[in-house]
């Protein structure tokens, strides 16, 4: 009867290239070798995540309206400063109908409460 281990023998690891084993050394040169020949990868995208805006609704209107009006301004600064030969031009046309927008009914506007708090 024989031994199970002596009917299926482990196969023998990697030859050597040369005569000889090669050193822990010499195996790690040939390695970082290797690898500065190879292709280089993409480099990894690194994913920001926007924080959430925990606002409430009517933080985030008045916010918005604020903004509007001030950018109101600017164009009726815009309007003003614009030269006589432009003053019949599209872009003209385009200020006025901005400038003449009613944004302080949005601001007085009063905002539901919600959840029955009206």
């Amino acid at each position: 009867m024989r031994y199970v281990t002596k009917a299926t023998a482990m196969p023998t690891g990697r030859k050597p290239d040369g005569d000889h084993a090669m050193s822990n050394a010499e195996r790690q040169a040939r390695y970082r070798a290797r690898r500065s020949t190879a292709p280089t990868a993409a480099p990894i995208a690194v994913r920001s995540h926007r924080s959430a805006d925990r606002r409430s609704r009517p933080q985030r209107w008045r916010t918005a309206v604020a903004e509007l009006c001030v950018l109101q301004a600017e164009y009726a600064a815009w309007l003003t400063a614009l030269p006589e030969t432009l003053q019949n031009s599209p872009t003209a046309q385009a200020l006025e109908i901005i400038v003449d927008l009613d944004l302080a009914a949005l601001a007085d506007t009063d905002l539901p409460r919600g959840y029955g708090r009206d």
